[in-house]
């Protein structure tokens, strides 16, 4: 293991090394939290690729494979979906907005400050997509270094804490970058075809393992629906996710760029399920499905190789695990702290002084997001109250506000609170993982944002006059603080 354990810190090494770069060229509040607004097609498709796959795509991509088959691609695949569909039919207009948070976009497109309630929806799912980042790590130290669970979560959580304070947007860019090589070389380009070999082939496989293993759709309908509810509706709207359409350099950039990071997605989905399916084969027995990426790799790789792939897998942790916490902290930052405490001024900030305050809030959610890693185990559910949130509360009056020119102010304040709290309530009721909740909120929010936008005067026409001009791409001065209110 000696090998596999130099590999591990190398890449460890590396990614801190990056780190300390990025903070070289973070000189500005843009270069801090959107990269200058600067990458190209090639960095822009490798940093989306990324952050949307995980330590849950990866591990729980292979575990749902182990379960289910190859219909276990189906969790992957709507992320990738729901990409495609982002960097078809809104990036482009994201891109031009020129904001730095999703509230700031509903606050200039609704003419009020609807900026508090959504960042509070907002932060809440952020934080608790890095809390289940950052528990993955605990399965990979263990499988590394035999490694106690609260020691691995502070080793893992600190490494990504350290890069992304020191250098924000640019070091996350640049450590993506890594880490989307390194997934690619050690999950597509060496586990893959490795457990298909150890596994007999396709044949093989097929025969030993029940039909509904390579029946498509075999993980059952319900299920597929709900992954497109939280999953590719997901990523039309969260933080994470436009805070990384904000840095591209164009709306072409943000369209082929994001489409190829959509179909690599897709390729990945069913990378996962095969590996998953190929374990079954070599491992019909384990205890638990989310132990079967790291079986496999502990028993099945050479030395060296092992080493490279569980680099993969801790890669796909740190990049979900520093956009998330990247995207918590620009949240409570722009969105509910300047806010409350009135700090939204006219006059020209310090643009140092912004860098200065970013990076703090950085470390202060990144000390919050391992403390609430350590004191919580289950990672599916933390992850479904984060996307169940995020769906019922936000996509409703964000897609609405994209679509609907009738939406006012009112009918979005409306659509977030009855949606947030009624999935709140009806996780209650029925659990976190029934699907209901995300069900009945979302119809709920889809009500209230209707009745109450009808219900009330339609916005404000200099409002909506200055939200055309930004979406055209007109004005390119970024937003420094929530538009004003008209009555």
């Amino acid at each position: 293991m000696a090998v596999d354990y130099t590999v591990i810190v190398v890449y460890l090494a590396g990614m801190l090394a990056m780190g300390w770069w990025g903070m070289r060229r973070a000189k500005s509040k843009s270069d801090f939290l959107v990269a200058g607004r600067r990458l190209g097609p090639v960095m822009y498709s490798g940093t989306m690729a990324a952050i949307v796959l995980g330590g849950a795509s990866t591990i729980g991509g292979v575990g749902l494979g182990y379960q289910y088959g190859l219909s276990g691609a189906w969790m992957v695949f709507t992320i990738g979906l729901g990409l495609l569909a982002l960097s078809v039919f809104f990036s482009a207009r994201i891109a031009r907005l020129k904001v730095y948070t999703v509230s700031e976009m509903l606050d200039l497109r609704y003419g009020g400050r609807a900026g508090v309630i959504s960042g509070v929806v907002m932060w809440a799912y952020t934080l608790m997509l890095a809390v289940t980042s950052t528990i993955a790590y605990a399965t990979i130290f263990d499988v590394l270094f035999d490694m106690n669970r609260t020691l691995a979560i502070i080793l893992g959580g600190s490494i990504v804490v350290a890069y992304s304070t020191l250098g924000g947007m640019w070091s996350i860019t640049l450590t993506d970058m890594v880490q989307f090589v390194v997934k690619t070389i050690g999950v597509l380009l060496l586990l893959l075809p490795i457990a298909v070999v150890k596994a007999g082939g396709f044949s093989a496989m097929k025969a030993k393992l029940p039909t509904e293993y390579f029946d498509p759709l075999g993980i059952g309908g319900e299920t597929i629906f709900t992954y497109v509810l939280i999953y590719t509706f997901g990523m039309l709207i969260g933080q994470d996710i436009w805070q990384r359409v904000f840095t591209a350099r164009n709306d072409r950039t943000a369209r082929w760029g994001g489409t190829v990071a959509g179909t690599y997605c897709l390729v990945y989905a069913l990378a996962g399920a095969v590996i998953g399916t190929a374990a079954k084969v070599l491992y019909p027995k384990l205890p638990s499905a989310d132990t079967a990426f790291a079986t496999i790799v502990k028993d099945e790789l050479p030395v060296g190789v092992r080493g490279l792939v569980l680099a993969a897998a801790l890669a796909a942790v740190m990049s979900t695990s520093s956009g998330a916490l990247i995207a918590c902290a620009t949240v409570a930052n722009n969105d509910i702290w300047s806010r409350l405490r009135g700090a939204v001024r006219r006059d020209a900030a310090d643009d140092h002084d912004e860098v200065k305050g970013n990076r703090a809030f950085i470390l202060v959610m990144g000390i919050a997001v391992i403390c609430t890693a350590i004191a919580l185990n289950n990672v599916v559910e933390a992850l479904t109250v984060a996307y169940n949130l995020l769906v019922g509360g936000l996509l409703v009056p964000i897609l609405g506000g994209l679509l609907w020119k009738r939406g006012t102010a009112h009918g979005a304040l409306a659509s977030v609170a009855v949606g947030g709290l009624a999935v709140i309530g009806l996780m209650a009721t029925y659990g976190i993982l029934a699907n209901e909740p995300v069900y009945y909120g979302l119809l709920l929010s889809l009500a209230a944002y209707v009745i109450v936008s009808l219900a009330t005067p339609a916005t404000d026409a200099a409002v909506l006059a200055v939200w055309r001009e930004r979406l055209a791409g007109r004005d390119a001065e970024p937003v420094s603080e929530p538009a004003p209110v008209h009555h």
